[in-house]
């Protein structure tokens, strides 16, 4: 791996963070330059970071406007989380049907984890890492069904994260959405897949709700 490959990979992570956090807004534009001046080195290695960004659907290239971080709208989120429910509900099911014990053993350990950081934040924001650190990515591979890993975690991926956290910094939601979690987990461990699934649902369903609140509080503020 050469140095401007190892530079444009940790543009690409640290933008991730930055984008999915809210810590650079959607519509925010991102150019070569300001990226240079943020991280150092030269304009090829900003530009593939940009170009991993647009693959992940965080970032747009938008005509005389440049590349600006994705802002979509609530018909387009509705439809993101219209298949997200569906699909992350089967994955759900099929978790507490397929994980193994010491899987689940593992999302409880996670679990903690997710609760210590939300006391560390004051219970104001629910942030997780992507990956293995992710409560939803890991009931996703535990469904051990590749297609629907494929669908949940690729291009879109980084996306829904963006917009979970969105809705995980309102008041209480923090504690509620752990909570939540906590529910989802013991319903798998007891292998009661119809609850589980169930409560996938709600909990999927309860995320778009709040939401829809956030973007109607913040159109009423532009």
């Amino acid at each position: 791996m050469t140095d401007s490959q190892t530079l444009a990979d940790k543009v690409f992570a640290d933008m991730t963070t930055a984008i999915v956090r809210g810590e650079i807004k959607p519509g925010e534009r991102i150019s070569e330059q300001q990226l240079v001046e943020r991280f150092g080195g030269s304009r090829a290695p900003m530009r593939e970071a940009i170009q991993k960004l647009e693959a992940r659907h965080l970032v747009v290239r938008i005509p005389h406007a440049g590349a600006r971080v994705v802002s979509l709208t609530l018909a387009e989120l509705k439809d993101i989380y219209e298949v997200r429910v569906e699909l992350e509900s089967m994955a759900c099911r099929l978790a507490a049907q397929r994980m193994t014990d010491a899987e689940i053993a593992e999302l409880f350990d996670l679990l903690a984890v997710h609760e210590a950081s939300i006391a560390a934040e004051q219970g104001q924001s629910y942030y997780q890492k992507a990956g293995d650190l992710d409560f939803h990515y890991r009931l996703i591979l535990g469904s051990k069904n590749q297609r629907l890993h494929q669908m949940l975690c690729g291009e879109l991926y980084h996306l829904v994260r963006m917009y979970r956290y969105q809705t995980s910094t309102s008041a209480q939601r923090p504690a509620v959405a752990l909570k939540e979690h906590q529910r989802i987990a013991e319903a798998i461990a007891a292998r009661d897949a119809e609850l589980a699934e169930l409560l996938m649902r709600r909990h999927i369903q309860a995320s778009l709700t709040n939401l829809e609140r956030l973007m109607a509080e913040e159109e009423g503020r532009s």
